[in-house]
C-alpha cells in the first residue's frame, strides 16, 4: 500500500494547524510517502503546498475542510479536487464559505460546485453527533449512482469511535465505501502542548482557565506507516479505498498566463485608438504646438503598447487616476519606472515630462523582456480607499479585489502571545521581552542567552514557553488587507483566485501577492502616501483662507528660498529629507537646481553616499570633473562625471556599444545579477560593439569595468525625479507659506508627542506664534490665523471628532463670552464633565476670562445652568434675567498648569516649566541644543526635566544610569556613574526638575552628559 497522508492542517490556516511546509515536506520523502492532501478551512497556502511537496517528488492533493449546511447544522465534509474542474470549484466553495457570515456553505452550493470533486462525510467528527442518519447522509448523495461521496471514519491513536459500527451500518443502508481518515494539525505527538497553545492563542483564552473548551486533537499528528496499518488493521480495505481516492486526484497549480482585463471601448473604436486620441489630447494641452520629438517618440511608445497587449492596462490606470483627480484626491507625480513613459505623461498618470529629464521607455516596458507593466500609483493615503472603491464599482465587485497579506508571529509576537496564554506575571513577561532580540530567531537567541536558559529552567511552564515559540514562530497569525494591492480581470476573479470578505464592500483575495501574480492576475499597486496627505492639507488650507487655487504643477523649480532652505538643511518634515545625514549631504552639496536635488536624493543611500564628497567638490568647482573617455561626457556632465543613474548606464552602452536601449536594459539586468559567466559574456558583446564603433579595445574595456562598479549603485533616475517633486513641493510651502505648512504638519503628527514637541520647539525658534485651542475659534485640526497657528480641538486628549462636529454645530452663528454661554448651546447632554476637564486643561476655554481653576470648579454650575434655561417651562423673561456665576477655584500653582496641558496636548505650549527655572537661576546656564556641537571634555551646566531613567548594575554590580534630559530647546542623554549615582538616586524621578553640572561625551556618534553633579528644582508660581 501506497503511504498517503488524507488530512493535513497546515500552519497556513492560521494557527488551526502548526505544520510548516518546510518539515513537513522532508519528513514527508523520509517516510517514503506517495501523496498527502491538504485540507485548510479556507484555501489559504495551497500554493506553497503543492510546489514544496513537488519539489520533494511527493504528489500534492488539494483539498478543503467544508462545513455544509444541513438542517440548520453545519457538517465537516473534505471536499478534494480530482482534476482543473474540481480545483475551480473548490475555489468557488471557498470563496462562498468565505463571503458569508456564518462561514458555512448551504447544501444546495455544495452540490451546485461539486462536480469534479471527491466528498468524504466526516462522520467521526464531532460535528455529526447526534445527525448520523440515513436521511441527512442521503441528501449528500449526489445521485443513486453516485460515486464520488464517501463515509469518512477516524480512529486518532488507534482508538475505535463510540458509534463506529453505526456508521458502518450506515454506509450500508447508503450504499457508500468508507474510507479511512486521519487529521494532521501537527508532526509529531510532543508537539500537542504547543498546538495546544496555538489554539489558546486563536480562541484567546488562558491555558490555565477551568472553563476553557477540551482540545479533541491529542492524537491529530503525522503518523507512521505501521501506526495506521496497526489502527485500521482490521479494516485495511479502507486505508485501500483513501488510498485511490488520493490517487486519482491530478490537478496541476502551476503558474498561468496573465489575464489582462478589457477596459470598454465605445463601438467601433479599438482600445489603441482611444489610448491614441487620449494621448494627443494630454499632450496638446501641455504644449502649444507638440515637437517632433514628442510626436516620434509618442508613436513609438505607443507601438510597443500595442505590440505587447498593454492598452488596456494603460486605459484603466487613465481611467482611475482621471477620476481620483476629478474628485479632488491628490495624486502622486510618478513613482518607479513608469515616470519614464511619455504615454503616462500624456495621459496624466504621471507629471514627469520623461524627454525633458532624459528618462527612458525601455527602464519600464521592455519589448524583448515581456513583464507585465507595473505603474504603481500614490494617492493621499486618507482618500487612497476611495480610489479602490471606485475600480470595484466600475469594473464590479466580482472582477477586482484588494490582496491579502498575512501578520506571522515574530520573535517577540510569538513570545509576548504564548507568555499570554500560558498567564505568565508582568515581572515575567518583561523579563523576557527585554531578553529577547528581534534581530534572530527565537531558537538562536534562546540558544546564545544563558540569562534566558537559567530563567527557563526553573519553572515547566517557562519550559513550555520555549517549546511552543518554536515551533509556532514565523507561522501566520492573522489576515489583513494589503496596503498597495488590487487585482482586476475581466472574468470574474473566483475563476482564478479565491476570495473572501474584505473592508469596504471589496472582495479580498484568499492568496497573498506572489501567490496571485502566480495564478496570472495582473497586480496593480494603489498606494496611500502621508506626504501626499500633508499636501492637501496644505492646498486645502491655503485656498480656504486665501482663496486661491494651488497647481501643484505650476510650481516653479527655480524657487531661491526652497533652495535656500534645502542648502541649509532646514528640512524637518520634507520627505526624504529629514534624517540628519541626508541634512548633511545637502549642506555638504548646496543644491541650487532640481537636478543637484533629485541626485541627491538618489546618491544617499548605501554604496552610493560615498560619492557625495565628490560630487560635491566637482559641482562647487574645487575639482575638475573627468571622464574616462571624451564621449561619456554628454551622458555624465549632469552627475558631474558619475554614474548614479541606471539610465546613464543603458545610455553609455547605447552610445559606445552601439547596443538598442531594449539590448541596454538587458545589460542593466544581467550586471546587477552579478553571475560570474553572464558578466564576462556581456563584457565581450560591451566589447565587440564599442570596438565596431571605432573605440580602442583597452578603453573599451575600462568603460565596461566602469560600468560593472557602478550597476549595483544605479538608481532608477525616473523615480528620484518624481519622488522628488514631491519633497520639492513640500520644502517651497515650508519656504513659502511657513504657517499653513506647520499648521498641516503639525496635524499629521497627532498622538506622536516627541515629534510634536520637537516641531513646536522649531515653530517657536522661527519667532512664529502658536495659539492655543479654542473653544470658540478652532477647528478639530490645527489651523492658520493671520501669521499664527492656532492648534486644533482634535490635538486635545479626550476631544473626539463626534463631539467636536456638536461643538461646531452649537457655536454657529452664535458668540460666546462665558462657559455658561457655551453651556447652554451644547446642552446638558454634551457639556458634560468628561468633555470638559480636557478642555479647560488645555487652555481651550481661556477666552472666557477666567482662571483654569475657576472654569474647573464651575463646571457642575455651568452644567445646571444649561439644564435649569433648557426646561421648557420657563419663560423667556426669565431665562433672561438669569446671572450664574462661578464658583471660586482658588489657585493653582503654574507647574500644575503646564502639567495639566502637557497631560491633554502631549507637550508644553504655554513656555516650558524650565525656562520659569532658568529665569530664577544665579548660574549662567546654557541650553541643550548649545550641547550638541560642542567637543568632548567641555564643561557644561544645563537645566531640565527628566524624561526616562533607565536603571542597569555593572559587570561589579554597581548601580547606575542611564537618562534623557529635556528642556525648551532639545533633549540630551546623560550618563550618571555608580559613585555619583549613590549619592542622587533618591532624586532619579521622571518628571523631576533638575539643574546638573557635566561632560560632554559621545556614544555611537551621538552626544552625551557625563553628569558630574545633579540638584533637584521646584517651581511654584502660580497661575
Amino acid at each position: 500500500m501506497n503511504l498517503m497522508y488524507p488530512q493535513i492542517v497546515t500552519g497556513a490556516d492560521l494557527l488551526r494547524g502548526i505544520v510548516k511546509l518546510d518539515e513537513l515536506a522532508p519528513l514527508l520523502q523520509q517516510r517514503g510517502a506517495s501523496s498527502a492532501a491538504i485540507v485548510n478551512s479556507k484555501l489559504y497556502g495551497v500554493r506553497s503546498f503543492s510546489k514544496m511537496l513537488s519539489k520533494y517528488g511527493i504528489r500534492p492533493v488539494i483539498g478543503l475542510s467544508v462545513k455544509v449546511s444541513i438542517e440548520d447544522k453545519d457538517l465537516l465534509l473534505y471536499v478534494y479536487a480530482k482534476n482543473q474542474l474540481g480545483f475551480s470549484n473548490l475555489m468557488k466553495m471557498s470563496s462562498a464559505i468565505s463571503t458569508r457570515e456564518e462561514e458555512n456553505l448551504p447544501l444546495s452550493w455544495l452540490h451546485a460546485y461539486r462536480e469534479g470533486c471527491w466528498v468524504i462525510c466526516a462522520l467521526t467528527d464531532s460535528s455529526w453527533a447526534a445527525h448520523r442518519t440515513a436521511e441527512i447522509v442521503q441528501q449528500l448523495v449526489e445521485a443513486q449512482a453516485d460515486q464520488s461521496t464517501f463515509i469518512g471514519i477516524g480512529r486518532p491513536g488507534g482508538a475505535k469511535h463510540a458509534e463506529e459500527d453505526r456508521m458502518i451500518e450506515l454506509a450500508g443502508e447508503c450504499k457508500l465505501q468508507i474510507a479511512a481518515c486521519h487529521e494532521t494539525r501537527f508532526l509529531h505527538a510532543e508537539d500537542f502542548p504547543s498546538y495546544e497553545v496555538a489554539t489558546a492563542i486563536r480562541k484567546g483564552y488562558k491555558l490555565n482557565d477551568p472553563q476553557k473548551p477540551p482540545n479533541r486533537f491529542r492524537q491529530a499528528y503525522l503518523p507512521q506507516a505501521h501506526e495506521l496499518s496497526e489502527w485500521f488493521h482490521d479494516h485495511p480495505e479502507w486505508l485501500l479505498l483513501t488510498t485511490e481516492i488520493l490517487s486519482a486526484c491530478q490537478v496541476n497549480i502551476s503558474n498561468q498566463d496573465f489575464q489582462l482585463p478589457t477596459f470598454p471601448i465605445p463601438a467601433g473604436r479599438t482600445a489603441i485608438s482611444v489610448l491614441t486620441e487620449k494621448c494627443q489630447k494630454g499632450l496638446q494641452s501641455r504644449f502649444q504646438q507638440l515637437p517632433a520629438e514628442y510626436a516620434k517618440r509618442l508613436n513609438y511608445e505607443l507601438e510597443i503598447i500595442e505590440q505587447m497587449g498593454f492598452t488596456d492596462y494603460f486605459l484603466i490606470v487613465e481611467d482611475y487616476v482621471r477620476y481620483a483627480k476629478n474628485e479632488k484626491i491628490l495624486v502622486g507625480p510618478g513613482r518607479g519606472s513608469s515616470a519614464g513613459s511619455l504615454v503616462a505623461f500624456a495621459l496624466g498618470i504621471t507629471e514627469v515630462d520623461p524627454i525633458h529629464y532624459g528618462l527612458l521607455f525601455e527602464r519600464f516596458l521592455n519589448p524583448e523582456r515581456v513583464t507585465m507593466p507595473d505603474i504603481d500609483i500614490d494617492f493621499a493615503d486618507n482618500r487612497r480607499t476611495e480610489v479602490v472603491n471606485y475600480v470595484a464599482d466600475t469594473y464590479g465587485k466580482q472582477h477586482a479585489a484588494q490582496i491579502i497579506t498575512f501578520g506571522t508571529l515574530s520573535t517577540k509576537a510569538v513570545a509576548r502571545s504564548i507568555a499570554r496564554a500560558l498567564d505568565f506575571t508582568p515581572e515575567e513577561v518583561r523579563f523576557m521581552s527585554n531578553e529577547l532580540s528581534s534581530g534572530r530567531s527565537f531558537k538562536d537567541t534562546v540558544q546564545q542567552s544563558r540569562k534566558l536558559q537559567d530563567w527557563i529552567s526553573v519553572d515547566p511552564r517557562r519550559a513550555l514557553w520555549q517549546q511552543s515559540a518554536e515551533r509556532l514562530e514565523d507561522l501566520p497569525r492573522n489576515a489583513s488587507t494589503h496596503a498597495a494591492g488590487v487585482v482586476l480581470s475581466t472574468d470574474p476573479l473566483v475563476n482564478f483566485v479565491p476570495l473572501q470578505i474584505g473592508t469596504e464592500e471589496v472582495f479580498l483575495t484568499q492568496w497573498a501577492m506572489k501567490d496571485v501574480e502566480e495564478a496570472g492576475l495582473l497586480k496593480m499597486d494603489f498606494l496611500g502616501l502621508r506626504n501626499l496627505t500633508l499636501l492637501d492639507r496644505i492646498r486645502s488650507m491655503v485656498q480656504y483662507n486665501k482663496k486661491l487655487e494651488i497647481d501643484f504643477e505650476s510650481i516653479p523649480l527655480d524657487d531661491r528660498a526652497t533652495y535656500n532652505l534645502f542648502k541649509t538643511g532646514d528640512t524637518t518634515g520634507i520627505f526624504q529629507f529629514e534624517s540628519p545625514g541626508m541634512r548633511r549631504a545637502l549642506q555638504t552639496i548646496h543644491p541650487d537646481n532640481f537636478n543637484d536635488l533629485y541626485s541627491v536624493n538618489a546618491l544617499y543611500r548605501p554604496g552610493p553616499m560615498e560619492f557625495i564628497p565628490l560630487y560635491s567638490r566637482r559641482k562647487n568647482g574645487q575639482e575638475p570633473t573627468t571622464y574616462e573617455i571624451p564621449e561619456l561626457q554628454p551622458i555624465l556632465a549632469e552627475t558631474y562625471g558619475i554614474i548614479i543613474y541606471q539610465e546613464q548606464i543603458m545610455k553609455i552602452a547605447v552610445e559606445i556599444a552601439g547596443f538598442t536601449l531594449a539590448e541596454a536594459d538587458l545589460l542593466r539586468r544581467a550586471i546587477s545579477k552579478k553571475n560570474q559567466q553572464v558578466l564576462e559574456k556581456e563584457r565581450q558583446h560591451f566589447i565587440a560593439g564599442a570596438t565596431k564603433k571605432g573605440f580602442d579595445h583597452a578603453k573599451a574595456n575600462n568603460v565596461y569595468n566602469l560600468i560593472v562598479k557602478f550597476a549595483d549603485y544605479g538608481f532608477p533616475k525616473s523615480h528620484a525625479v518624481a519622488y522628488t517633486l514631491i519633497s520639492y513641493r513640500l520644502a517651497f510651502f515650508k519656504a513659502n507659506e511657513p504657517t499653513y505648512f506647520y499648521a498641516a504638519y503639525l496635524s499629521s503628527l497627532t498622538g506622536s508627542k516627541d515629534k510634536m514637541m520637537e516641531l513646536i520647539r522649531e515653530i517657536k525658534a522661527k519667532g512664529m506664534e502658536i495659539h492655543p485651542p479654542s473653544v470658540t475659534n478652532s477647528r478639530y485640526s490645527h489651523t492658520v490665523e493671520g501669521n499664527a497657528i492656532r492648534l486644533g480641538l482634535g490635538a486635545i486628549k479626550g476631544v473626539t471628532f463626534a463631539f467636536y462636529q456638536q461643538l461646531a454645530i452649537a457655536r454657529e452663528n452664535q458668540q460666546w463670552s462665558s462657559m455658561f454661554d457655551m453651556a447652554i448651546a451644547l446642552g446638558a447632554d454634551h457639556f458634560t464633565e468628561k468633555t470638559l476637564i480636557p478642555l479647560i486643561k488645555a487652555g481651550a476655554l481661556d477666552g472666557f476670562g477666567e482662571t483654569r481653576a475657576v472654569l474647573l470648579a464651575s463646571i457642575d454650575a455651568a452644567q445646571s445652568h444649561a439644564l435649569y434655561i433648557g426646561d421648557d417651562a420657563l419663560s423667556e423673561q426669565f431665562k433672561f434675567n438669569s446671572h450664574p456665576k462661578y464658583n471660586p477655584g482658588g489657585t493653582m500653582d503654574r507647574l500644575t498648569v503646564l502639567a495639566f496641558e502637557r497631560d491633554t496636548l502631549g507637550f508644553y505650549l504655554s513656555e516650558h516649566p524650565i525656562e520659569e527655572l532658568k529665569r530664577n537661576a544665579a548660574d549662567l546656564i546654557q541650553p541643550i541644543s548649545s550641547l550638541l556641537d560642542l567637543r568632548p571634555g567641555a564643561k557644561v551646566k544645563c537645566m531640565g526635566i527628566i524624561l526616562s531613567i533607565k536603571r542597569i548594575r555593572t559587570k561589579k554590580g554597581e548601580a547606575m544610569a542611564f537618562l534623557t534630559l529635556q528642556d525648551e530647546t532639545e533633549e540630551v542623554s546623560c550618563t550618571v556613574f555608580p559613585k555619583l549615582y549613590a549619592q542622587i538616586s533618591v532624586h532619579l524621578n521622571e518628571n523631576q526638575f533638575v539643574q546638573l553640572a557635566g561632560t560632554i561625551d559621545y556614544r555611537n556618534h551621538a552626544v552625551q552628559v557625563i553628569i558630574d553633579q545633579m540638584t533637584p528644582l521646584s517651581t511654584n508660581e502660580k497661575e
